[in-house]
């Protein structure tokens, strides 16, 4: 038994396994196990299970990853909305209105004029 059993197993290992119960399979009669939970018959259920659980996950990281996107979506919908009202609201009020401070938005007043820059030597050491 595997000491950490929280951890994935790898892709080719559990190939391995499948075909390792093929060939148990095809040994019919001359495999009889002391112990009835490694019986063929215990080991194709072990795997039945396998399968419907990997294939609920996979549908599960499907649904997953769906919701993923349509909470993005809705995320840019909103987000889309609100630079939509921001507009509105300087087309209303203008680009210096208290209205376009409380949306978040600097007010026209607030940006500094740009300043001159001074002359430099033209190319001299």
């Amino acid at each position: 038994m595997a000491r950490n059993q929280t951890r994935r197993i790898a892709p080719a290992i559990l190939q391995a396994d499948r075909e390792a119960l093929q060939a148990l399979k095809g040994m019919g009669d001359n495999y009889k196990p002391a112990n009835p939970v490694y019986t063929v018959e215990q080991l194709q259920t072990l795997q039945q299970q396998m399968d419907a659980k990997q294939e609920t996950e996979t549908q599960k990281a499907a649904d997953a990853a769906a919701a993923r996107d349509e909470a993005a979506a809705g995320e840019w919908d909103f987000h889309n909305g609100m630079l939509g009202v921001k507009e509105q609201v300087i087309a209303q009020h203008g680009k210096d209105s208290a209205q376009v401070q409380a949306l978040g938005l600097k007010r026209k007043s607030e940006y500094q004029a740009p300043k001159r820059k001074g002359k430099t030597n033209g190319g001299g050491k």
